[in-house]
């Protein structure tokens, strides 16, 4: 019975083909290696009566040698039509260029922003994704019932405790000001996540930069020079900035920060609802209560700290109308920006 088994397997191997090395791999492995149809046989010498192994063995190892030998057959046939097939290629055919890619629009605009800020003194910071509440919210003054705690604006992963997708990059100032003592002088960039329904002016995934400046006796002239500065630098020399009182949790006082519209200098179009502004961001004084959550002590040392979208940043830089296009992978876009 077992003979007839190799006889058969025999016969097999002698029939193989392989006109890929896909299916010489596939002889290789279920023929001669290690788990193969061969090495099977081998493990079967125990079934055999005593007076019979020695003939088995002897079967058995003929069979072995037959199936390398066809391996070795079969491995050198493969190769010389792939030999065959390049000396035969028609090198007179046009060449099939490689398109070079471009740098994202979003890319570019966080590394000029960062190079910016560079080169007064920040340096850049980076932190997870994934949150939880003290880094993403109660570190930041976030009252309980904050609505940004809610489900209805943030995903959140994990409940008691809370673990959530990050809603902003102040997390990662939280990380920089419980691990560094002042001064602090950094910028976190980075994609955020939020329950936003997806429109030409908002997304759930977006990204975020967020500067921060802690140290003795920093002002809120520090603040408005510092993003005066910025703003010259990333729209042009002629570009004013507006600050308008608003509220942060994590800042006090808080303002809103406004440009002058890059589209119509300021004197009123439909990009800037003809008021001459444009809104990119919130800033203010670090909250002391935000200081004293990180270990600092807010009797020594302020700060100011400020956040802008980079969508919004690009979208003003490039004029583009609809922040979808961002993610959306669309290569008619994105090659308008391989000069950049």
């Amino acid at each position: 019975m077992m003979l007839e088994q190799i006889k058969k397997i025999e016969e097999q191997i002698e029939k193989a083909t392989a006109a890929t090395k896909e299916e010489l791999e596939e002889f290789r492995v279920g023929v001669v290696g290690r788990k193969g149809i061969i090495a099977d046989l081998f493990s079967k010498m125990k079934e055999i009566a005593p007076e019979e192994r020695k003939t088995f063995g002897q079967t058995v190892n003929a069979l072995k040698n037959a199936a390398q030998d066809k391996f070795n057959e079969l491995q050198d046939t493969l190769e010389s039509l792939q030999a065959s097939d390049i000396e035969h290629s028609d090198l007179t055919l046009p060449n099939i260029p490689n398109e070079m890619g471009s740098v994202h629009p979003i890319t570019k605009v966080r590394e000029e922003i960062s190079r910016i800020f560079e080169r007064v003194g920040f340096n850049i910071s980076e932190g997870p994704e994934i949150e939880d509440d003290w880094h993403n919210f109660s570190a930041l003054n976030f009252p309980p019932n904050h609505p940004a705690r809610e489900m209805q604006d943030t995903f959140f992963i994990e409940k008691d405790p809370d673990i959530a997708l990050r809603t902003h990059t102040s997390s990662v100032q939280v990380r920089v000001m419980e691990n560094q003592k002042p001064p602090i002088r950094t910028l976190s960039p980075g994609r955020v996540y939020r329950n936003e329904t997806i429109s030409a002016r908002a997304h759930c995934i977006f990204h975020q930069v967020e500067g921060l400046y802690i140290d003795k006796n920093v002002s809120f002239k520090d603040l408005k020079d510092t993003l005066y500065y910025f703003a010259k630098e990333f729209f042009g020399p002629n570009t004013k900035i507006r600050l308008r009182p608003s509220y942060f949790p994590f800042t006090e006082p808080s303002a809103e920060l406004d440009v002058s519209c890059t589209v119509c200098s300021g004197k009123g179009c439909n990009i800037c609802k003809y008021t001459g502004w444009v809104e990119i961001g919130g800033c203010g004084m670090v909250d002391p209560n935000v200081l004293k959550a990180s270990g600092i002590d807010p009797e020594e040392y302020t700060g100011f700290a400020f956040g802008m979208g980079i969508e919004r940043m690009t979208m003003l830089k490039y004029r583009i109308n609809d922040l979808r296009l961002f993610t959306e992978n669309d290569l008619r876009f994105l090659r308008q920006f391989s000069a950049l």
